[in-house]
């Protein structure tokens, strides 16, 4: 696989011994951003249909501790195929638009943090532990893969934010 066209992440060139580390990497990173600007810049969408700046961060937040609770099942059940995380509807069930940036930060951190303490704690045989991952293509992938994948989640929604950012008055 090539480096993402949106945001240039390289998935397959991070080593596997890198992957709790880069998640680590991520969350000051979005603490930044979500402390550079105002609550009210924050949540503005540039459009209707692109996520606002907490928006995306939310998301990454349940992300990490999405992929945290499906590693956990691929460790216990054999080939688990795993459900849809419902993104689109989080950010409305949930109500990401209306909660506080400091304290998506905060959260964003521990989350992050919890995930790549379980990835530090994989064994070489846990890694190649296989599950179901897609809600639209189903693909039978390892947790190395989700590992990865979960970190270009978190570098590709940075460049979302950086985009958004910038493209609002």
């Amino acid at each position: 696989m090539a480096a993402c066209g949106g945001c240039g992440f390289d998935v397959e060139g991070l080593a596997l011994e890198r992957v709790a580390d880069a998640l680590r990497g991520a969350a000051p990173r979005y603490r930044d951003r979500l402390t550079s600007a105002s609550d009210e810049r924050l949540g503005q969408r540039p459009d209707a249909t692109t996520w606002s700046a907490l928006e995306y961060s939310c998301h990454v937040r349940d992300v990490m501790l999405v992929q945290r609770d499906r590693m956990l099942r691929a460790l216990v059940e054999d080939v688990p195929t795993f459900p849809p995380m419902y993104r689109e509807e989080r950010v409305t069930l949930a109500g990401y638009a209306t909660e506080p940036p400091a304290l998506v930060a905060d959260e964003l951190g521990f989350a992050t943090g919890l995930l790549a303490r379980l990835f530090d704690g994989l064994t070489a045989a846990q890694l190649t532990r296989r599950c179901v991952y897609g809600a639209v293509q189903r693909a039978e992938v390892d947790l190395g893969w989700v590992g990865r994948h979960t970190v270009h989640e978190a570098e590709h929604h940075l460049h979302d934010i950086d985009r958004v950012l910038l493209a609002l008055p």
